[in-house]
């Protein structure tokens, strides 16, 4: 049977409802194997942890592939990271355990984890995901990397044919390319669906990896969203990685003003500066029409597995999930 890809191949994150804790994303998963969703993904930076999300999830609706997206790369070393990727992929051997890994954040490793964020971004997730491949072959590893070492290392969980994949978060030119070369899959985030054709571009000069994409939107009134929008874009505007996909993606004006004041010290100024079609552009609140519309968007830019992230901004927070889930699916 062909895999499925487009609106068939639907996913779900946790990413933005993580505060509503771990029991949310078991109901909410075995909603979404209901309503035809395929896999279920989650993030990670302070709150749940991620495998253990996963594992329960896993429990819970046992028919979704699972995803993690993303990992920063630096709190995880690969060898740790394959033996949860193995033991998901054991408990689940019909479904897809998607590693999602990624270089994160100056603000996530060291700030809020006390790790070195590093350099050499590309050389290094270059050197991640190949050992994390390495070590889920199930041989002995010994590897010397610049960054990485082992020595006979050997996975000591029993799997089938089916083993992990390996899925990078990119946004820049040089990390699309890298990913499309040495993953499986490379997962957008923040980027609109005018942008989508460009990244693939970049991917594919690199090799066949299946594109993956966060689609941020929500069933919700824009008075009640748009000030949440305007913070979460701001948020990412002021790191370099996202500040210049966001350029790219032709908003070198808001992201220039941003920066300016948030420079100068006037955060208030710079969360102003995210202009509407900013947040229309990639924060997309409307009604179910409009959610379906905006995976629809996605799909039709390359997109070969959009991921619905689901605004939960309203009064009934969870009850916009719900209704942004139904949308996205298509259902009534």
């Amino acid at each position: 049977m062909d895999t499925p890809s487009g609106t068939d191949a639907l996913g779900l994150t946790f990413a933005s409802y993580m505060s509503f804790g771990p029991e949310a994303a078991r109901r909410t998963a075995r909603d979404a194997a209901e309503l035809g969703y395929r896999s279920f993904w989650t993030a990670e930076t302070t709150g749940p942890e991620a495998f253990s999300v996963l594992g329960a999830v896993g429990a819970a609706a046992p028919g979704l592939d699972l995803g993690t997206g993303v990992l920063a790369l630096q709190l995880r070393t690969p060898m740790v990271v394959a033996m949860a990727g193995a033991t998901l992929q054991a408990l689940h051997p019909d479904r897809d355990i998607l590693l999602g890994i990624g270089i994160s954040s100056p603000v996530v490793t060291e700030r809020w984890h006390g790790v070195p964020y590093g350099d050499r971004p590309l050389a290094r997730v270059r050197e991640y995901v190949t050992l994390v491949k390495e070590c889920l072959s199930g041989e002995p590893v010994t590897f010397e990397g610049d960054f990485y070492r082992c020595r006979k290392f050997r996975l000591g969980v029993r799997l089938g044919e089916r083993r992990p994949k390996v899925v990078v978060g990119a946004l820049n030119p040089g990390m699309l390319r890298l990913a499309g070369e040495v993953a499986d899959g490379v997962l957008l985030n923040y980027l609109p669906a005018s942008h989508v054709p460009w990244s693939v571009e970049q991917v594919r000069a690199g090799g066949d990896a299946t594109i993956y994409a966060y689609v941020h939107a929500g069933v919700c009134e824009r008075e009640d969203g748009i000030e949440l929008a305007r913070r979460d874009l701001w948020s990412y505007a002021v790191v370099d990685a996202y500040a210049a996909n966001f350029e790219r993606a032709g908003f070198a004006d808001e992201v220039g003003q941003i920066r300016e004041c948030q420079a100068a010290g006037d955060r208030d100024a710079a969360i102003a500066a995210v202009s509407d079609r900013f947040v229309d552009a990639i924060d997309v609140m409307g009604d179910a029409a409009t959610v379906r519309s905006t995976v629809e968007a996605y799909v039709a830019g390359g997109v070969d597995v959009p991921v619905l992230m689901p605004l939960p901004w309203g009064p009934d927070r969870m009850a916009v999930v719900d209704a942004t889930m139904r949308a996205a699916a298509g259902a009534p």
